[in-house]
C-alpha cells in the first residue's frame, strides 16, 4: 500500500541531506515499516540550516517532494500565495494518482484550500490528522474553518487529541507517538533507580516564547523561597526571545542552563535526571514532551488545557495548573516544598504507565485497525 502525506512540516538542506522537524520525521520513518512506499509533500527552506534537533529520513521507501514556503508580510508575498496555491494543487493531484491512501496534517495555512479539495474533489481514500488543540478557544479563523470542514466531512476519518463531549463518530481519539519499545525498556530501568529527593532537577522542553510560559517559569523561580532546594533548571529549545530570557535568568543566582535545540537522545538524558517538567503553556493539543518526560519518571507541572487533563491527573501522575484557581508561583512552591517524597515516588510509576499509550507501536496499530482496515474489527 502506498501513502501520500501532505503537511506544512519544515525541511532544511544540511550538506547533501534533507532533514526535517524531528517528531514528524520520526513518525513517518516508523510508518514506512508498514507501507510499501510513502511520499511526503512538505515545505523546504533551502537556505536555512535548521535546528540541531532536525533529523533525516531513514528508509529508502520514503520520497520527499518539496514545496515552497507559503505566506509573508508584504503585499507581493501575499499575492504570490495565490500562484503557489494553484501550483500546489496540481502537484497534489499528480501524486494522489500514485498512491492508495493519503494523510493530511492540519491545522495549517495550506489546509484552507487543500482540505476542501481533498474532501470534495477527490475520491481517494484518506484521513486527516488534526494535531492542534481540538477545543481551542479564540482559535484563528483559518483553524476554525478547517475544523468545521473536518467535523462536517463524513467520508474521511479525522484523528484528534483527547476525548470530547459530542465528538463525531468519524473523529477518532489518537495519541501522537513519541516512544519506541527501546525507550520504554530504558525508562523502566530509570524509574526503578530514580528517587524523588532534594535537591530538585527541573526542565522545560519546547519553543522558547511567551505562549509556552517561559516568563511564568522565570517568575516562579524568582519568587521561590528556598532556592537551595533546586540543583539545576534546564531549558531545551530555542526562540527569538532566548537572550532576553537568559538575561533575566542570570539575575536569579541559580544554576539555569539554556541548551538550545537538542537531538532526541540528548533531550532524553535530561528527562532521566530531572524530577519535574514545567509547561505553563497557553494552548496545546497534547504536548509530546509530557509523555516523553513521563516515560523517564519526570513529572509534569502543566496547564490544564485541551487534552492534557484527559491524561494527566493531578496528584496522581503529574500536576495540573488551573490559572483561575491558583498562581503558578504558588503551585510550584507547594509541590516542591510540601509534597511527600513517598507520594512523588508513587506518581512517577503512574506517569510511566500512562506513557505506554504514546508508543509508535500503539499508533501504527490504531491506524491499521481504525483507519485502513476498520472492517476487520
Amino acid at each position: 500500500m502506498k501513502l501520500l502525506i501532505i503537511s506544512h512540516t519544515s525541511h532544511y538542506q544540511r550538506s547533501n541531506e534533507i532533514v526535517g522537524f524531528s517528531p514528524t520525521i520520526s513518525e513517518i520513518n516508523y510508518l514506512s515499516k508498514y507501507f510499501d512506499s510513502i511520499i511526503h509533500l512538505a515545505v523546504l527552506h533551502p537556505n536555512i540550516k535548521g535546528p540541531r534537533s532536525a533529523i533525516k529520513y531513514n528508509s529508502d521507501n520514503i520520497k520527499f517532494v518539496p514545496i515552497k514556503p507559503f505566506g509573508g508580510s508584504t503585499i507581493l508575498k501575499k499575492i504570490n500565495v495565490i500562484f503557489r496555491s494553484i501550483t500546489l494543487l496540481f502537484t497534489l493531484k499528480k501524486y494522489l494518482k500514485q498512491v492508495d491512501i493519503f494523510q493530511f496534517r492540519a491545522p495549517t495555512s495550506i489546509g484552507v484550500f487543500l482540505i476542501p479539495y481533498l474532501i470534495w474533489f477527490t475520491n481517494k481514500k484518506g484521513w486527516f490528522k488534526y494535531a492542534g488543540n481540538w477545543n481551542q478557544k479564540n482559535a484563528p479563523y483559518s483553524y476554525k474553518f478547517q475544523k468545521s470542514l473536518l467535523i462536517n466531512n463524513k467520508i474521511n476519518k479525522v484523528t484528534i487529541n483527547g476525548f470530547w463531549e459530542k465528538q463525531p463518530e468519524h473523529c477518532l481519539s489518537f495519541e501522537n507517538p513519541c516512544l519506541y519499545k527501546e525507550d520504554r525498556l530504558i525508562g523502566q530501568k530509570i524509574i526503578q533507580k530514580k528517587e524523588f529527593s532534594r535537591p530538585w532537577n527541573i526542565c522545560f522542553a519546547g519553543a522558547l516564547n511567551d505562549d509556552k510560559g517561559i516568563p511564568i517559569i522565570l517568575n516562579a523561580l524568582e519568587k521561590f523561597s528556598k532556592k537551595n532546594l533546586i540543583e539545576a533548571v534546564h531549558f531545551v529549545g530555542d526562540g527569538d526571545k532566548k537572550n532576553q530570557y537568559k538575561i533575566k535568568a542570570d539575575k536569579l543566582n541559580m544554576n539555569i542552563i539554556f541548551h538550545g535545540n537538542l537531538e532526541r537522545s540528548s533531550l532524553f538524558e535530561i528527562y532521566k535526571k530531572c524530577h519535574f517538567l514545567l509547561l505553563p503553556t497557553k494552548s496545546e493539543g497534547f504536548p509530546k514532551v509530557v509523555a516523553e518526560a513521563a516515560n523517564f519518571g519526570c513529572l509534569s507541572i502543566v496547564t490544564s488545557t485541551s487534552a492534557i487533563p484527559h491524561y494527566i491527573k493531578h496528584d496522581y501522575n503529574g500536576f495540573l495548573w488551573k490559572p483561575n484557581n491558583i498562581s503558578f508561583e504558588l503551585l510550584f512552591e507547594n509541590i516542591l516544598t510540601k509534597t511527600k517524597t513517598n507520594d512523588l515516588n508513587s506518581f512517577k510509576l503512574n506517569a510511566y504507565k500512562f506513557a505506554e499509550d504514546f508508543t509508535y507501536d500503539n499508533y501504527l496499530d490504531n491506524i491499521i485497525e481504525k483507519i485502513i482496515h476498520p472492517e476487520l474489527n
